[in-house]
C-alpha cells in the first residue's frame, strides 16, 4: 500500500471473513470510505486504499494470482481450488480432498491419546508408555490416511489441530511433498470429526483483513 507501510506496521484491528463474502465485503468498504486503490504488495497480499485514508490489506491462505481489482477479486474467490486438508488432535483426526467450496472425499478416524498425569514413580512411567503408544497409534492412522487421500492430490495442504502432533506427522511424510505444500496458518478446530472437518473446507479459504484506524 503506497505510502502506508500497512504491510509491515501492526494493524489497529484484523478481521476474518469467508472468502465467498469477500466481494460483498469490499464493495461495502468502498461504500462507507471512498473510492479504492488497489496494489498488491506480495502475490499473497491485496492492498486497498480508500479515499478518506482508510486502508484494509487482505491477506490470502492459499496460493494464487495477484488480485489488484474487482474482476481479480472475483477470479480468485470463484475459482475451484483444490486443496488438502489435514486436521488432527488427541482425540481424532480427519483428512479431506476440497475443491472450491466442497469437499469431495474424506477419512475420518478416532483415537484417545491421554493427557500427562501427576502420579511418580512406576505409575509415571506406565502412562508415559501407554501415552506414547496411543500417539504412535494415531500417527499411523493419520499417516496411511494422509497417503492416501492428500499425496495423490494437488494444490496447498491446510493443518488444523496439535501443533506437536502435526509437526510429527509431517515429519513422518520426507518422501512426499506433503511438508513443501503445507500452509504457514493452522486452523483452531475441536477434535476432529466429519462436521468439523465441512467447517474447515471453508475455514481453509477465510482471509485475513489488516485495517488501519481510519476504516
Amino acid at each position: 500500500m503506497p505510502g502506508t507501510g500497512a504491510d509491515t506496521e501492526r494493524p489497529y484491528r484484523s478481521v476474518r471473513v469467508p472468502a465467498s463474502r469477500l466481494p460483498g465485503w469490499v464493495e461495502r468498504f468502498a461504500v462507507r470510505h471512498g473510492d479504492l486503490t488497489w496494489s498488491a504488495p506480495t502475490a499473497n497480499q491485496s492492498a486497498l486504499a480508500a479515499a478518506d485514508g482508510a486502508t484494509a490489506l487482505v491477506r490470502w491462505p492459499l496460493p494464487g494470482p495477484a488480485v489488484t481489482g474487482p474482476a481479480a477479486l472475483a477470479g480468485r474467490v470463484g475459482a475451484p481450488d483444490d486443496r488438502g486438508l489435514v486436521l488432527l488432535r488427541r482425540g481424532g483426526w480427519a483428512v479431506g480432498l476440497a475443491r472450491g467450496e466442497e469437499l469431495v472425499r474424506s477419512k475420518c478416524g478416532t483415537r484417545y491419546v491421554q493427557g500427562r498425569t501427576k502420579a511418580g514413580g512406576w505409575s509415571q512411567q506406565r502412562y508415559a508408555r501407554r501415552r506414547a503408544n496411543q500417539a504412535d497409534e494415531l500417527l499411523s492412522a493419520v499417516e496411511a490416511a494422509v497417503r492416501t487421500v492428500v499425496v495423490p492430490a494437488r494444490g496447498p495442504v491446510v493443518l488444523g489441530g496439535d501443533r506437536a502432533l502435526l509437526d510429527r506427522l509431517l515429519g513422518a511424510l520426507p518422501d512426499t511433498d506433503v511438508p513443501a505444500r503445507a500452509g504457514q496458518r493452522r486452523l483452531d478446530v475441536p477434535d476432529p470429526r466429519l462436521s468439523v472437518l465441512r467447517d474447515a473446507v471453508a475455514d481453509s479459504r477465510a482471509v485475513d483483513i489488516d485495517l488501519n484506524e481510519l476504516a
